[in-house]
């Protein structure tokens, strides 16, 4: 009995074999990029100047409403190592606030689409222009860098 305990410790112990840490994700030097958001034709831009992050979000319209794209300023951007932050203006009672994290997506080089990805929480807020009630529809979101073939020509 006593050399088949021993016997199934010891496979135990040769299973589990020699535990390594998990690996800590590599730090992003510079996340300017911009990024695929919810709809095929909306852009994430940010520029990142040494943690303060500045850009925009372009959102175009439904076609029943408008043929128009708005543009949300970022107008509060941080990133502490790969943790980033940002929310944007408010236009017509609405804005956007992300918290999550950039890291290396499935792209080999700066040049290929997803190349860098942000990934956490987006939350789109509306607010009642009366009562002044935010409205919160959060969702988790994956955002992929664009490629440099996929960007229009300036």
């Amino acid at each position: 009995m006593q050399a088949g305990c021993c016997s199934v410790l010891a496979i135990l112990a040769f299973l589990a074999g020699p535990r390594t840490p998990p690996e800590e994700p590599q730090p992003i030097s510079d996340m300017t990029a911009k990024y695929h958001f919810l709809g095929a034709s909306d852009v994430l831009a940010i520029l990142d100047e040494e943690g303060r992050l500045k850009g925009y979000i372009e959102v175009a319209q439904p076609e029943e409403e408008s043929e128009d794209i708005l543009t949300y300023e970022i107008v509060d951007g941080t990133r502490q190592q790969n943790q980033v932050k940002f929310r944007t203006v408010r236009i017509h009672g609405k804005f956007y606030r992300f918290a999550g994290f950039v890291e290396r997506g499935k792209g080999g080089g700066e040049r290929d689409p997803d190349y860098l990805r942000l990934t956490g929480t987006l939350d789109v807020v509306s607010v009642d222009g009366t009562t002044g009630k935010e409205s919160v529809q959060s969702m988790h979101v994956a955002l992929k860098s664009w490629g440099k073939s996929e960007e229009p020509p300036d």
